[in-house]
C-alpha cells in the first residue's frame, strides 16, 4: 500500500475515528484534565458531538470521568507501546541517548515530526529541569521552535517543506523567535547544509538546544536528536565544541548498530 495520505473527503476516510484520536491527542500538558464544554471549544465541535465521544472513550477505557471533569487513563500509553514495540531501534536510541547524558549531564532525546509538532518519542533526562512544563516521552512542542523539529523539517522533500511552511504557526514566543516563513526556510537550508540545527532561547527564555539526524543503517531517517541545555550553565561555543561532537558521534554509532 503507498504511504500516500488520502485526504478528509476520500471515501475511505472515516471521520468518527478521526475526531476520536483528535480528541485523546486534546489533552495534554497543559490540558490535563477537561470538562465537556472545554473539550468542545478545544476541539471546534457542538457539546452533543463532543460527549458522544468522550462517553465511548471512556466505555472503552482511554478516558476516566470524575463528575464534570474527564482525564486520560494509563490505557493510552498501551498506543504508544505498540508504536515502540514496532520500532526495535529504539532501544538502540535509548542506549546512546542515556550515554550522552552520562558524558554531558545533560538530557538528550528522539523527537519525530507529527505535523506542526515535534513528538518525543524517546528522553534521556538530567537531573535538572530545563523548561517550565515536564517533557517526558509524548510531549509535543511546536516544531519551528525546536532544534529537533527544525531538523526534521529541513530534511523533508522540497514540495513537503513547501507545505509545511505555509502551514507553520509562527508566533514571538521570545524576542529572539522567528516570525516569517522566509526567515524560517533560511534556518532550514542552513542547517541541512552543516548537519545540524542550534536554537538558542526562541521557544522559552533560557532554553538553549542542537540537535542532529538520525539515520538507520539502510538510510532511513529514524528522527532527531537533541541536547538541550540552560543558557546560564551552557554557553552557545560550548554547545558547538562540546556537546555537538557527542552528539553526532552518538548518531553514527546509532547508524551502525541499526543496520
Amino acid at each position: 500500500m503507498s504511504d500516500d495520505k488520502i485526504l478528509p473527503d476520500h471515501r475511505d476516510y472515516i471521520s468518527a475515528l478521526a475526531t476520536g484520536l483528535e480528541v485523546l491527542a486534546a489533552f495534554d500538558a497543559e490540558h490535563q484534565q477537561m470538562t465537556l464544554t472545554q473539550v468542545a471549544e478545544r476541539m471546534g465541535i457542538d457539546r452533543a458531538k463532543a460527549r458522544r465521544f468522550l462517553l465511548t472513550l471512556h466505555a472503552l477505557g482511554f478516558i476516566r470521568r470524575d463528575g464534570r471533569v474527564f482525564a486520560l487513563t494509563p490505557k493510552v500509553l498501551t498506543l504508544g507501546q505498540a508504536y515502540t514495540a514496532s520500532n526495535n531501534y529504539l532501544a538502540v536510541v535509548e542506549h546512546y541517548l542515556k550515554d550522552i547524558t552520562l558524558s554531558l549531564g545533560e538530557s538528550a532525546s528522539l523527537g519525530k515530526l507529527d505535523g506542526q509538532y515535534v513528538v518525543y518519542v524517546a528522553r534521556s533526562p538530567a537531573s535538572h529541569r530545563l523548561m517550565s512544563i515536564n517533557i517526558t516521552t509524548g510531549t509535543r512542542l511546536p516544531a519551528p521552535y525546536t532544534s529537533m523539529g527544525r531538523v526534521l523539517a529541513a530534511w523533508l522533500d522540497s514540495a513537503e517543506q513547501k507545505v509545511w511552511l505555509s502551514e507553520a504557526q509562527l508566533t514571538a514566543h521570545t524576542r529572539r523567535s522567528v516570525t516569517t516563513p522566509e526567515a524560517l526556510k533560511e534556518v532550514l537550508d542552513v542547517t541541512r547544509e552543516q548537519g545540524y540545527n542550534i536554537v538558542d532561547q526562541e521557544l522559552e527564555e533560557g532554553l538553549r538546544s542542537v540537535a542532529v539526524p538520525v539515520f538507520s543503517g539502510k538510510g532511513g531517517l529514524i528522527g532527531a536528536m537533541n541536547v538541550s541545555t540552560n543558557a546560564s550553565r551552557v554557553s552557545l561555543e560550548t554547545l558547538t565544541n562540546e556537546c555537538l561532537p557527542v552528539l553526532q558521534q552518538a548518531a553514527q554509532n546509532i547508524r551502525a548498530d541499526t543496520r
